[in-house]
C-alpha cells in the first residue's frame, strides 16, 4: 500500500505533470530547483511501471561527471583513513576553521590519490539506469549517459527510448583524465 501515499502514482498528480510537459511541448520537466548543469539534469517524465502510469523522478549524468565522482569519492574516503582528526574536524563543525597546513596537505594528499588512480585506470564506469522503486515521489530513476554534455534533445531520447523499452545501454567500461586544474 505505499503506492497509494506515494504522490508520484496518483493519477490528479500526473494530469498535472501531463499538463504542464504539453504546454512546454516537451517529454519532460526540468527540476528549476535543481543545479542543472551542461553534465547533470534533474527531470521528471511520465511512463508506466507494471501497467500503470507514473512520474519518473530522474538524474541523468555524463560519465565524465560519473567518473569524476567516484574518483573524489575514493580520494576522500583514502583522505578520511590517512588524516582522522581533519575528517573529524570537518563532519563536526562544517564552519570551522581548519588548519590551512593541514588542508593544503589533505588536498594535496586527495590530488595524489586521483593521479594514482587516473594512472592505473582504477576507476571505471559504464552506461546505467539505477531504478529507485522505494523513492519518496514517483519512481526514482539515477542514469549514466556516455555524452558530451546532457541537453534537452538527450534527455527527450532518453524519455522516448526509455518508455517504448527500446533503450540500449553501451555496456563498455570508460575511464577519463581530470583537466590539470581539476584536480587542484
Amino acid at each position: 500500500m505505499a503506492k497509494t501515499k506515494n504522490e508520484g502514482f496518483n493519477p490528479s498528480e500526473i494530469a498535472k505533470y501531463s499538463d504542464k510537459m504539453k504546454a512546454a511541448g516537451q517529454l519532460f520537466l526540468p527540476d528549476e530547483e535543481e543545479d542543472n548543469s551542461d553534465e547533470y539534469q534533474h527531470f521528471y517524465f511520465i511512463g508506466k511501471h507494471e501497467g500503470e502510469e507514473v512520474i519518473f523522478d530522474a538524474v541523468i549524468c555524463t560519465l565524465r561527471l560519473e567518473h569524476e565522482g567516484e574518483l573524489l569519492d575514493v580520494a576522500e574516503a583514502q583522505a578520511a583513513s590517512a588524516f582522522p582528526d581533519y575528517e573529524k574536524l570537518r563532519s563536526e563543525i562544517e564552519s570551522a576553521e581548519i588548519d590551512p597546513a593541514l588542508e593544503e596537505e589533505v588536498g594535496l594528499f586527495m590530488a595524489d590519490v586521483i593521479s594514482e588512480l587516473q594512472e592505473e585506470g582504477a576507476i571505471k564506469v559504464q552506461e546505467h539506469i539505477d531504478i529507485n522503486q522505494e523513492a519518496d515521489f514517483g519512481i526514482g530513476l539515477d542514469v549514466g549517459l556516455m555524452v558530451e554534455r546532457i541537453s534537452p534533445e538527450i534527455i527527450e531520447k532518453f524519455v522516448r527510448q526509455f518508455n517504448d523499452d527500446t533503450l540500449q545501454l553501451d555496456e563498455t567500461f570508460y575511464s577519463f583524465q581530470l583537466a590539470a586544474d581539476e584536480e587542484e
